[in-house]
């Protein structure tokens, strides 16, 4: 395995500014690099889900062959040597790199003659009299759609804009680092015979080049992008179809509009088939707070149940920015974007590295056919929670939960419900795969620390000791990190990225800088941005961290206030209580769907022993046990027909663990920290909570989510505290969340959604109950 320090990518800022990067480097004492803090091997398949695949160890650390900077071309790279060589070294590499021909041929005829193409899509929308009459109506809206499948790949093309790329990411970034080992197993996965899928989380327009480029600069086939954006320019789609990538269809302004068309599923499941029949890769995207990018997982699987394809490997996609680009964050393709995405490049500035990691191959037969991979006989959300809430019965929160607004019964009618539910288990498995392929990024470090431990400021001497602590922690939990070299050169790399968006201020009377994270919308919002992954690598301790405070809220709460008391004793039983019922109001992609709910809760109360927060206690007469399902003292009774069979182990009082908060010189303030990660959700979900009865009634969902956005912003606004809480896709993730509760109630007419407060959250007493619900997990709310 190779150690942290032998990453390329050790950073050495050459456009800091120079009074005050000086500054900040008279402060730092020279350190060696990470040595001895080895990478751990990320990307293995699931141990459950996938046994066989992960069997064939085609993802090995051994022999190391260490990261490369794919932006960084020389004449090593090519075949020739010399002066002239070095000037042209780019254009020879790209030149000679191998090129997988994918004519379409005759795949248009093939589609259009498919049974399920026109047949099926006409018998299910239209009756017998009428196909006839709209026929020709049908005819001319057909051939728009068959007109997409006549997207191919020029070699020429292709070799002409990889050269491009390369020339504009290394202006965009100071490196592109991939793990060749990871490489090396791709190439072994090709040797089964089975098409590639690759799957990543949706964060920016640039996802997909990177990924086709990476795969074309190692003589791998580039894929067959899915690439949900509307492009108007007749000649600027037809560049893009030239290139593999698969857009919406004209006249369609988004993805949800084009699936419902009730020809442009069957037209894209035949074209999803025909493509991995000729054996081509495909590049798909999934987003879980727009339940975006599951159907074509599901034409992929359709393939294989239609016997068009015996089996296809399913690749997650890990890509960690260490900035986002400013002008990639939403899918969108234009001449004006790309304006402004050459004045900003024109404009320079401090450029971020990106790292790029490949998870093993896994069969997504072997997936589908092992049976770990499900979410049927989930519940609603609102039956989970419900009682739990309102009548403090925690009889329901045991089952799993319903995530069905994945994949719609409108996207993809023609699905079977048994084929839905693998889809939908089979895309929160991705997302979170993916998700957990991630490297962290150095400014993700730096964004976490000053927004959930340092939000009034910091000394650099204590921040770059918390970073090295949370290194450490990172390391542990089997996370990859893409950096790496002396503490010197990271700080001062991520705090040039992050300056913007930073305060620095001299400490007297040493002088030493200190950093704060300003206190404007923006920088809060960014800063809060780069954080994200941090929270899903901590998810278990911060689960476990609420769900402490929230019983020790109550022990307040019985005392009649005051401080918080923690020397007290909590019980197994209502912290695994507290933890499952926030887990339920975590977004898709934090848990696996072959684990329970339940089983992470448990693995939540584990998680705080491990990391030093609790520690196991014997329960003393005289110490405040907070555990209020049983009483202090009661003796479990075995009940027996005959007393001569009784013996003392009747009387025994159940094995049930206690937990008492450790009392080292980080904690609580640990505790503080874990909370935090997760604060910024539940305080959306309590300001749009205490907002929605300035919504109209009923309302759009898209009006709907446009004014709590606007209310959640004023209500930042106001106490110019939080505005991280106000951010576009908290309120959508909070949409979510009321409807999936019930207190918000979906009404489909006239091709809209229409929402409206139910009746039962109308009421004021239920509205208080379930604010009380939300605020407890936040710890000193008030």
């Amino acid at each position: 395995m190779d150690p942290v320090s032998e990453n390329p990518s050790s950073f050495q800022p050459k456009c800091l500014g120079l009074s005050w990067g000086v500054k900040i480097k008279r402060k730092l004492k020279s350190a060696a690099p990470f040595l001895g803090r080895f990478r751990p091997l990320v990307g293995q398949c699931c141990h459950q889900c996938t046994p066989e695949s992960l069997g064939l160890k085609l993802l090995r650390n051994t022999p190391p062959l260490g990261f490369q900077n794919l932006t960084s071309v020389s004449e090593t790279h090519t075949g020739y040597r010399g002066w002239l060589v070095r000037r042209v070294c780019c254009l020879l590499f790209v030149w000679g790199c191998e090129v997988h021909p994918s004519p379409a041929g005759d795949r248009r005829h093939r589609v259009h003659g498919s049974e399920r193409c026109v047949r099926q899509a006409l018998v299910a929308a239209y009756s017998p009299d009428e196909t006839e009459l709209v026929m020709p109506e049908v005819r001319d809206h057909l051939g728009r759609l068959l007109a997409l499948t006549q997207t191919f790949i020029s070699p020429y093309l292709l070799r002409l804009v990889s050269w491009m790329l390369l020339k504009v990411f290394s202006l965009m970034f100071c490196s592109v680092q991939v793990n060749r080992n990871q490489l090396a197993a791709l190439h072994r996965a090709t040797q089964l015979k089975s098409p590639l899928v690759y799957v990543c989380v949706r964060q920016s327009g640039i996802d997909h080049a990177l990924i086709c480029l990476t795969l074309f600069c190692h003589n791998l086939r580039v894929p067959y992008t899915i690439y949900p954006a509307h492009v108007r320019q007749s000649w600027l789609r037809s560049f893009l179809q030239r290139l593999g990538v698969v857009l919406l269809p004209e006249g369609s302004e988004s993805e949800r509009d084009a699936e419902m068309d009730s020809l442009y599923s069957p037209v894209m499941t035949s074209f999803t088939g025909e493509l991995l029949r000729e054996g081509a890769s495909l590049s798909v995207g999934i987003c879980g707070s727009r339940g975006h990018g599951g159907q074509w997982l599901a034409r992929v699987h359709q393939a294989i149940s239609d016997g068009l394809v015996p089996d296809v490997s399913i690749v997650p996609v890990g890509i960690s920015y260490d900035c986002l680009p400013r002008y990639f964050t939403r899918p969108q393709a234009g001449v004006m974007s790309a304006l402004r995405f050459a004045v900003s490049l024109l404009k320079g500035g401090h450029r971020g590295s990106v790292r790029i990691h490949f998870a093993q191959a896994f069969s997504l037969k072997e997936m589908c056919q092992s049976g770990k991979c499900r979410v049927d006989g989930g519940r609603p959300l609102q039956d989970l929670l419900l009682t739990a809430i309102l009548q403090d019965r925690m009889d329901s929160i045991f089952r799993q939960k319903d995530v069905s607004w994945l994949l719609p019964p409108a996207v993809m009618p023609e699905l079977c419900p048994a084929d839905r539910q693998q889809t939908i288990a089979l895309t929160l498995h991705l997302m979170y795969s993916s998700t957990t392929t991630m490297a962290v990024m150095s400014t993700s470090l730096v964004s976490c620390l000053l927004l959930h431990k340092h939000r009034k400021g910091v000394r650099v001497s204590v921040l770059c000791r918390d970073i090295c602590w949370l290194l450490e922690e990172v390391l542990f939990r089997n996370i990859d990190v893409g950096y790496g070299g002396s503490l010197v050169g990271l700080v001062l790399h991520a705090l040039s990225l992050l300056r913007p968006y930073l305060l620095l201020a001299a400490a007297p009377p040493t002088g030493e800088p200190i950093i704060a994270p300003r206190p404007d919308p923006d920088s809060l919002l960014i800063l809060s941005q780069h954080c994200d992954l941090l929270t899903h690598v901590f998810i278990h301790e911060a689960v476990g961290a609420c769900a402490v405070s929230a019983m020790l809220s109550e022990v307040v709460g019985c005392g009649g206030g005051g401080d918080p008391e923690f020397d007290v004793v909590l019980g197994q039983e209502e912290l695994t209580e507290k933890s499952l019922q926030l887990t339920h109001l975590l977004s898709p992609g934090f848990v696996p769907p072959c684990q329970t709910a339940h089983g992470f809760a448990l693995d939540v109360v584990d998680s705080m022993v491990r990391c030093g927060v609790l520690v196991m206690e014997e329960v003393q007469k005289d110490t405040p046990v907070c555990d209020f399902m049983k009483k202090q003292g009661v003796l479990s009774w075995a009940v027996s027909d005959n007393p001569d069979q009784s013996s003392d182990s009747d009387c025994e009082e159940p094995d049930a663990r206690s937990y008492k908060l450790s009392q080292p010189s980080q904690c609580p303030e640990l505790l503080f920290f874990l909370c935090s990660l997760l604060s910024v959700r539940l305080r959306a979900l309590c300001w749009a909570l205490e907002s929605l009865h300035y919504l109209p009634s009923p309302v759009t969902e898209r009006d709907c989510l446009s004014q709590l956005h606007t209310h959640l912003k004023n209500r930042a606004q106001l106490e110019k505290a939080h505005y991280e809480s106000s951010s576009i896709d908290l309120v959508r993730l909070v949409l979510r969340t009321f409807i999936d509760l019930g207190v918000l109630t979906e009404d489909r007419q006239r091709g809209d959604v229409y929402l409206d407060v139910s009746p039962l959250f109308s009421q004021c007493a239920h509205k208080v109950k379930l604010l009380q619900f939300f605020k407890q997990f936040i710890y000193m709310y008030n």
